[in-house]
């Protein structure tokens, strides 16, 4: 297992609608993987409601995106910030999915849509969540690798201090995921 290379890494977070295939994206934030710097983030108003199960998890209503852009209209400046960039995320697979499923219901004419599903298939993404996984080692009885940590857990096993951060905003959690990545690194170096 290798230390994670973070020269030309951002991490992103989202937020969403929930976990299903209908879901979508109602935050976004992608910072500098090495200093933490914010390259983007912002709100996003989906095109159907949030259900409230999903507001218990993240505190975010309808109310508070929707004079936000929507997927759409954020597309250009997103897709700018992860252009030839190594991107780090927490449990990757769900949030590139919800991108793409976000753009699906954005109303994008097909042809379009076909060519920003193909940009995030194309992306070079590590899941942080698996590497994590592979390095913290917990037994998972139920599968064949090791068992996922959620990432307040994760932070918390390795003793990172996120009293200063609200865990489930995409912001924070990217922050906890670069806290996340610089405290493990250091370990597979040594």
């Amino acid at each position: 297992m290798k230390p994670l290379d973070l020269s030309n890494a951002v991490i992103l977070d989202t937020e969403t609608t929930g976990l299903d295939k209908w879901a979508q994206v109602i935050e976004v934030s992608i910072i500098d993987a090495l200093h933490g710097n914010t390259i983007y983030t912002s709100l996003i108003c989906p095109s159907k409601p949030i259900p409230a199960d999903a507001t218990d998890i993240h505190g975010i209503t309808y109310d508070d995106v929707r004079h936000s852009p929507t997927i759409v209209d954020a597309w250009h400046d997103i897709r700018s910030a992860l252009s030839g960039r190594d991107i780090l995320i927490y449990n990757a697979d769900y949030d590139t999915r919800l991108l793409v499923q976000s753009l699906r219901y954005s109303g994008l004419e097909f042809a379009s849509f076909d060519l920003q599903r193909q940009f995030i298939n194309e992306l070079n993404t590590q899941c942080v969540m698996l590497w994590y996984a592979d390095f913290y080692q917990e037994e998972n009885p139920y599968y064949s690798h090791y068992k996922w940590q959620s990432l307040t857990n994760a932070c918390t096993q390795q003793e990172i201090d996120i009293s200063d951060l609200t865990a489930h905003r995409a912001l924070a959690d990217c922050e906890m995921t670069r806290r996340l990545v610089h405290a493990v690194n250091p370990k597979l170096e040594a």
